[in-house]
């Protein structure tokens, strides 16, 4: 099916369902959830292609669910971010055949688990406004370096916009403007990688009716959680999905020492 076999192949639209339907709930973590459940049974490559046109086409809603005028003042408010990831996803994604598996993982993961889980200890990490700025450009470098060859470039921007306070419905906005960018971006640079080709481009476009799903069913359940319980499940699934990035890096490089 598509090239792949049939169990694989419903598996994979089991994982986008799922994927979708905490991004509707919690506004990211599509591409970590698929990216690395993907990554457990097809190649890095084939991964990655599989969540692109999902990513690009869910974040599209997300970004305008509340309308243009919304959407825009959003990419305004983090303008910087933007820049720098932009650049940094075109410049990465042309090593995505280069650099080892195991050290994206683990270089992505770790950070991820440490921040989630000193805010969920009660200890807040607040920027002072005179370096927000600075750590919006240093956020987007570094999700956009990542993003390239993985697909996920959203734990930094979160990881930022928890830091300096921002209210749910401006998060959630936010997150989907930015990743929608970087969607448009990751998808032009994977069509000159390669990454996009006549294979993979139809499963990818077939995955994007199991994510709108998800997504709808998750959209209902964010409507419904209120400020504290959207900090805290935000967090709870950085530190899994973290922490399954870190356990995948770790299981590619003991099997290649």
């Amino acid at each position: 099916m598509f090239g792949l076999d049939p169990t694989l192949f419903w598996l994979a639209i089991s994982v986008t369902l799922f994927s979708g339907f905490v991004k509707g709930a919690i506004g990211f973590a599509m591409p970590m959830i698929m990216m690395s459940a993907f990554a457990s049974f097809l190649s890095p490559q084939m991964a990655l292609a599989l969540l692109i046109l999902p990513t690009l086409v869910t974040n599209v809603m997300q970004a305008f669910r509340q309308g243009a005028r919304a959407a825009w003042d959003s990419a305004w408010q983090v303008r910087w971010h933007i820049a720098a990831m932009m650049l940094m996803i075109a410049i990465s994604a042309q090593f995505v055949r280069a650099v080892p598996t195991a050290v994206i993982l683990i270089g992505l993961g770790l950070p991820i688990v440490a921040f989630a889980l000193w805010q969920l200890s009660g200890r807040p990490l607040a920027l002072p406004v005179h370096h927000a700025r600075r750590a919006e450009i240093v956020s987007g470098a570094i999700g956009g370096a990542y993003g390239g060859v993985t697909g996920i470039w959203g734990p930094p921007l979160i990881v930022y916009l928890l830091s300096v306070g921002t209210s749910k419905l401006d998060q959630i906005r936010i997150q989907g403007v930015v990743f929608l960018i970087g969607a448009v971006v990751l998808t032009l640079a994977h069509l000159g990688s390669g990454v996009l080709n006549a294979q993979t481009v139809p499963l990818s476009a077939l995955m994007v009716l199991p994510a709108l799903l998800g997504m709808v069913l998750g959209f209902w359940v964010q409507d419904r959680l209120d400020v504290a319980q959207f900090r805290r499940w935000t967090l709870i699934l950085l530190v899994l999905t973290g922490a399954n990035l870190v356990r995948r890096g770790l299981e590619i490089w003991l099997a290649g020492a």
